[in-house]
């Protein structure tokens, strides 16, 4: 069933919410460069820690180990899929759910873009382990990520939802 054009919620809404998660991603980053080195770390829990990693790759380190082309690559990937996502805010604005999902994968893939401009890398710092990982991950500890990492996982677990969501109502 269509929505109303008025249920529709502004793009510049949308453009404030990635912002906001683009201006926390890099806050939390400065903090972290500024009180730890390259591979330091903070014990907070017994399952999680705060880290410092650089990566040069993309998810998992993929491509981490490349010579250099990967950082060029990751910033056009993500500057042609925020190009991409604005235009599907645009064409959708009454699907709140989907919009609001890859608004933050937009601000996410922007934080990480922007890292990779300023740096070369991406910096990482949620550091999460359990034992139970062990047989996935070297000593049961999940690779270190940041905000704008959760931030695109958030809005992947939404699109999930709201295709869900979808499929019921069809």
């Amino acid at each position: 069933m269509p929505s109303s054009k008025s249920s529709a919620t502004p793009l510049a809404l949308w453009l404030g919410l990635a912002s906001v998660v683009i201006l926390l991603d890099q806050f939390t980053k400065v903090l972290v460069m500024g009180d730890f080195r390259l591979h330091d770390s903070r014990t907070v829990t017994s399952f999680f820690n705060l880290v410092r990693a650089h990566n040069t790759g993309a998810a998992f380190s993929f491509l981490a180990d490349a010579a250099g082309w990967q950082r060029w690559f990751f910033v056009g990937l993500g500057v042609f899929a925020s190009v991409f996502i604005v235009w599907m805010l645009r064409t959708h604005p009454t699907q709140k759910l989907f919009c609001f999902a890859v608004t933050m994968i937009l601000g996410g893939a922007l934080g990480n873009v922007i890292d990779r401009l300023l740096h070369g890398y991406v910096v990482d710092f949620l550091q999460f382990h359990w034992s139970w990982l062990a047989p996935m991950f070297p000593g049961g500890y999940f690779p270190a990520f940041n905000l704008a990492d959760s931030a695109i996982t958030l809005g992947a677990i939404c699109l999930v939802i709201d295709e869900l969501r979808r499929v019921r109502r069809s």
